[in-house]
């Protein structure tokens, strides 16, 4: 079928959005020291916010050190990956309404919106590793942020790199197989 080739021609091409991911790895890194600071939940929170700015050059960089074609200019399906990518954007309210009405929450919601963005991936690049690890991220991070107390909040970012970390190697064996 022509559009399961495109598919797979991004997943191979894309590297799976790994690029991304690592750059998500380091910016949720960084949340996790931030967390790990005696400062006010307020100014974690801003810093966090300031953190991802670094996500998009971070991506176009380890895209480019792994040898991965994220515009794909040439496959019909290209564009896609962006929109998919900004439609993230319309959940940030959910994110600041956290940040002002509920500040030891505001990480939380962040985690579960990173961890739900990636559902549609799973049909983008053709590879089940999204579609498992979405809900399983945001499963994960709701209990999580249920049990956890305002002092241990550090762990929904750790959780995070793990989480992402296990996402990654198990596309790295998805993109083997494909090419």
């Amino acid at each position: 079928m022509e559009v399961t080739r495109i598919r797979n021609e991004l997943s191979v091409k894309g590297k799976n959005g790994i690029g991304f991911l690592f750059s998500a790895v380091v910016i949720w890194s960084i949340i996790t020291i931030i967390f790990l600071q005696p400062i006010e939940i307020h100014q974690k929170n801003i810093y966090m916010l300031f953190s991802t700015g670094l996500m998009f050059p971070l991506s176009v960089g380890i895209s480019s050190l792994i040898r991965s074609d994220w515009r794909l200019k040439n496959n019909p399906l290209g564009d896609l990956g962006l929109y998919l990518n900004l439609a993230q954007f319309i959940y940030f309210p959910i994110l600041f309404w956290g940040i002002i009405k509920s500040p030891n929450e505001a990480i939380i919601f962040f985690a579960i919106i990173t961890g739900a963005h990636f559902f549609p991936y799973g049909w983008f690049y053709n590879a089940k590793p999204f579609y498992v690890m979405a809900p399983i991220i945001t499963v994960i991070i709701i209990f999580l942020g249920i049990y956890l107390n305002g002092e241990d909040l550090w762990l929904i970012p750790f959780s995070m790199i793990i989480l992402i970390l296990f996402l990654i190697l198990w596309l790295i064996l998805d993109y083997r197989r494909k090419s």
